[in-house]
């Protein structure tokens, strides 16, 4: 079971104000929920965030979290659900004295949206000049594409990973590939996140002051790519799609094995020896075809069937335990069941359960990051609609029971946790 309530994490004290929503921004604001920031997440009256649609549900055993889907689970965990309608004056004033009383905010809004709101960078900096605010759009708040919509797929397609992934053309099923998860995604949450820690440091340091961060998902992708873009820049090289397989390293790829798939990755000469060791094949080791990476590379359509056949006799964790002892890098080609059956994954911990104060149970995935200090702590499953509002609005802005009742009659704010947990009744 995963600490909860255990001591502050590294951002105690930090308030974020989150405005986003399905997974970019929201994996941003649960980061930094993981590393002790009290995060607000401000989600649509009745509907909510759009990934709470999204996914899979668990199955409705005893204690486990049948509202919650995993599009939604995967990217909300520590934070406070609060429903406030943005669209509203009313909202919006809300949302302006949440925001003085927050250090960084994160938004996703198609650009200039919270701008009709009195909600942009500008408006907010004005009566807070100490927030970091980071804006996560498709393409940016400026240039000829910052108005259109976009996801994943598009920003896989356009950034060139797609031309980079896949089987060659000439082959069965070949052709670009998208990769299997929300990369775009992910990596421009991961950018996000280093940039807002950036500034929060800036801004903490004399003299210094908040910042607008604007973060678009087809940069992020293209930067996340390194070595493809660079070697187009430098040599004018297009990638080529070779599959599994490495255009730079030979053996580099998945091989077949008597009960199941390896992929082996070997990088230099000593490796490759140790591997034609294991596999009774020494006099390859000798062959000056396969003298040097760059060689094997250059004969692998001879090198490649040679390894497959020896490979194809073996069980995958015999290959493995002889590979491995060998000092050859390796490993199977795992679904997730037996990713989370791995004794590795489960000494680190990468499955973790949360308890859900209504429904019970709620497993999660880790965080990968290990503090010797300032461990991650999981402190609160992922929230039920508007659970938090009361205790948010009462918490960080004083509002008493006769605004909040006043609130919730305008519709303002939703009425969401008026059954689990607020006596209050509207008036």
């Amino acid at each position: 079971m995963a600490a909860q309530g255990t001591a502050p994490g590294a951002l105690a004290g930090v308030r974020v104000l989150d405005l986003s929503r399905v997974l970019a921004g929201p994996s941003v604001t649960q980061m930094l929920a993981d590393l002790g920031a009290d995060v607000i997440k401000v989600e649509r009256p009745d509907v909510g965030d759009e990934a709470r649609t999204q996914g899979t549900r668990p199955a409705q055993r005893p204690g486990s979290n049948i509202e919650d889907t995993s599009g939604f689970s995967a990217v909300n965990r520590g934070k406070r659900s609060i429903e406030l309608d943005l669209a509203s004056p009313g909202g919006q004033a809300i949302a302006r004295r949440l925001a003085c009383e927050s250090d960084i905010l994160v938004e996703n809004f198609k650009t200039g949206d919270l701008k009709r709101y009195g909600l942009d960078y500008e408006s907010l900096a004005a009566i807070n000049p100490r927030l970091v605010y980071c804006s996560i759009t498709g393409f940016g708040q400026t240039g000829p594409y910052r108005l259109q919509p976009g996801y994943d797929l598009i920003f896989q397609a356009m950034s060139g990973l797609m031309s980079a992934t896949g089987g060659p053309e000439d082959e069965p099923g070949g052709g670009p590939q998208r990769v299997g998860y929300p990369i775009s995604d992910a990596t421009a949450g991961l950018y996000a996140t280093i940039g807002i820690l950036a500034a929060l440091h800036h801004r903490n340091a004399p003299e210094g002051r908040g910042q607008h961060i604007d973060l678009a998902l087809l940069d992020a992708q293209i930067a996340a790519m390194t070595l493809v873009p660079t070697n187009y820049l430098i040599a004018g090289q297009l990638p080529r799609r070779v599959g599994i397989a490495s255009l730079m390293s030979c053996p580099y790829q998945a091989f077949d094995c008597a009960d199941g798939q390896i992929v082996i990755a070997v990088n230099n000469a000593k490796q490759f020896s140790q591997l034609c060791r294991v596999l009774g094949l020494d006099a390859l080791a000798s062959d000056e075809r396969y003298a040097s990476n760059a060689s094997r590379v250059a004969h692998r359509a001879a090198l490649v069937p040679v390894l497959a056949a020896a490979l194809a006799k073996l069980p995958v964790a015999e290959c493995r335990a002889r590979l491995t002892d060998a000092g050859v890098p390796c490993g199977p080609l795992n679904d997730m069941q037996q990713v989370f059956d791995d004794e590795q994954v489960r000494h680190r911990g990468l499955r973790q359960e949360v308890v859900h104060p209504v429904k019970g149970v709620t497993p999660i995935l880790a965080n990968p990051l290990k503090f010797s200090e300032t461990p991650v702590a999981y402190r609160r499953a992922p929230p039920q609609l508007g659970e938090h509002t009361a205790e948010v609005l009462r918490e960080v802005l004083g509002i008493d029971d006769a605004e909040l009742a006043a609130l919730r009659e305008s519709r303002v704010v939703g009425i969401a946790d008026l059954a689990r947990n607020e006596p209050t009744q509207t008036a």
